[in-house]
C-alpha cells in the first residue's frame, strides 16, 4: 500500500472519473504515484492495467492505494465510508449523512413567470425534494492540491455568541452530495491523514465499512447539531454554469456555501458578482464586487468547479439573498449567471453557538 500519495492530478478533467467507471467491471483498484500527484482506477481486466492521467511524473510507478466500490444508486453510505471526491478529486472519509430538501430551478415544475419580488422569489415554482448530503473530512494531503478550487474549510463557528464577528473554522471539513461519492475501500487502519480521523472514528475489522463512530464523533455531533446541519440546499443552471447553494444559521449571522460548476467544454471566468439582500426588517442592500472571495477563479474542462464559504448579517432575524455572477468568455464577452434565491431563517429554538472544541 502506498503511505504517502498526493491527489490524483488529472489534466483529462475531473468528470472523466464519472464516465470512466460507469459500466466497468468491480471492484477497480484505486491506484497512485508514491509522492506524487496522479490517482488512477485501474481495469481489472486478465491483464490487469493501469489507468493514469497524461501528466503523470516520468518513471513514478503506480501503486495500489484501495479498490473502488460500485456506487450506490440507493440508499446511503454510512459513517466510516472511504470515497474519492467525483469533482474535486480529494480523498475523504464519510462522517455523518444529512437529509437536506434540494430545490433545484432547472427541474422546477412550469408556472407562469412572475416578476422578481422583494422577498427575492424568482420567476418559477420550485418545490424541494429529499436529498442526502454527508459531512465528511478530507485528507489533510490532498488539501494544498485542492485550495485553487475549494476552500478546506467550509464549516465555521461562531467562536463567541455576544461577538458575530469572531469565526473560527476547522480545516478539512466538506459538505458532499451523494452523487460527489466514488466509495472506495482500504486495508489501511488509516487510510486518511486527518487530526481529527483517530478522534472521531474507530478501526473495527469485522465491520463494513470498518471504521465506526466512537463517542466523540456522537458527541461533537449532538452539540453542533444546530450549526452542522444542512436543511436547504437551491441549485440553477444559467449558460450551461450551474450554482449550488447552501445556507446556514449561526446564531446572529449566516454563512453560505456556494458551487460553481462548468457543465460545457468552453473555458470561462468569474469577474464579478452582484447580490441584493433582503431583510425581515424593510431593508434591501446591493453588493456588488470584483470576483469572490479575492478571486477570479477560470472554470474549464480540466477544472469545472469552484467551491467558497462566505458569511451575512441580517438587521432582522430572517430575509433573502439572491444575484448573478458575471463571467467572461475568452472572446471576451461576458453573461450574467443566476444565483438560485434562497431563505436565511432563525432557528426557533434560541442555543448558544459552540465555543470551541472540548473532548
Amino acid at each position: 500500500m502506498a503511505t504517502c500519495v498526493a491527489r490524483r492530478a488529472l489534466a483529462v478533467g475531473s468528470r472523466w472519473w464519472s464516465r470512466s467507471l460507469t459500466g466497468a467491471r468491480w471492484p477497480r483498484p484505486l491506484c497512485a504515484a508514491a509522492g506524487a500527484g496522479a490517482f488512477s482506477p485501474a481495469a481489472t481486466t486478465t491483464t490487469r492495467r493501469h489507468l493514469s492521467s497524461r501528466n503523470r511524473p516520468e518513471g513514478k510507478v503506480l501503486e495500489t492505494v484501495g479498490v473502488f466500490e460500485v456506487p450506490k444508486q440507493n440508499g446511503k453510505y454510512e459513517t466510516g465510508q472511504l470515497f474519492l471526491h467525483s469533482i474535486f478529486g480529494y480523498r475523504g472519509v464519510v462522517l455523518f449523512p444529512w437529509q437536506a430538501r434540494l430545490y433545484d430551478r432547472d427541474v422546477a415544475s412550469a408556472a407562469p413567470e412572475k416578476a422578481e419580488n422583494p422577498a427575492g422569489h424568482g420567476s418559477k415554482e420550485v418545490k424541494g425534494k429529499t436529498h442526502t448530503y454527508y459531512q465528511v473530512l478530507i485528507d489533510a494531503r490532498d488539501c494544498p492540491h485542492i485550495s485553487q478550487r475549494s476552500q478546506t474549510e467550509a464549516v465555521t463557528f461562531l467562536a463567541n455568541h455576544d461577538d458575530s464577528r469572531a469565526l473560527y473554522a476547522i480545516p478539512g471539513l466538506d459538505y458532499v452530495s451523494h452523487e460527489d461519492i466514488l466509495p472506495y475501500t482500504s486495508t489501511d487502519q488509516v487510510p486518511i491523514q486527518h487530526e481529527l480521523f483517530e478522534r472521531f472514528l474507530l478501526y473495527d475489522q469485522t465491520k463494513a465499512p470498518p471504521f465506526v463512530a466512537r463517542e466523540t464523533l456522537r458527541a461533537w455531533q449532538e452539540k453542533n447539531h444546530p450549526w452542522l446541519e444542512l436543511s436547504d440546499v437551491h441549485r440553477e443552471t444559467t449558460e450551461n454554469i450551474r450554482v449550488t447553494v447552501i445556507p446556514f444559521y449561526m446564531g446572529m449571522r449566516w454563512r453560505y456555501c456556494i458551487r460553481l460548476e462548468n457543465l460545457d467544454s468552453d473555458v470561462v471566468q468569474l469577474r464579478e458578482r452582484h447580490w441584493r439582500i433582503f431583510s425581515l426588517s424593510g431593508t434591501l442592500e446591493t453588493v456588488r464586487g470584483r470576483g469572490v472571495v479575492g478571486r477570479e477563479p477560470v472554470l474549464s474542462k480540466e477544472q469545472p468547479a469552484f467551491q467558497y464559504s462566505s458569511h451575512v448579517s441580517l438587521q432582522a432575524s430572517s430575509g433573502h439573498m439572491w444575484g448573478t455572477f458575471r463571467f467572461e468568455r475568452p472572446d471576451g464577452s461576458h453573461f450574467d449567471v443566476r444565483i438560485p434565491p434562497f431563505s436565511l431563517e432563525s432557528n426557533k429554538d434560541e442555543k448558544t453557538p459552540p465555543s470551541g472544541l472540548h473532548w
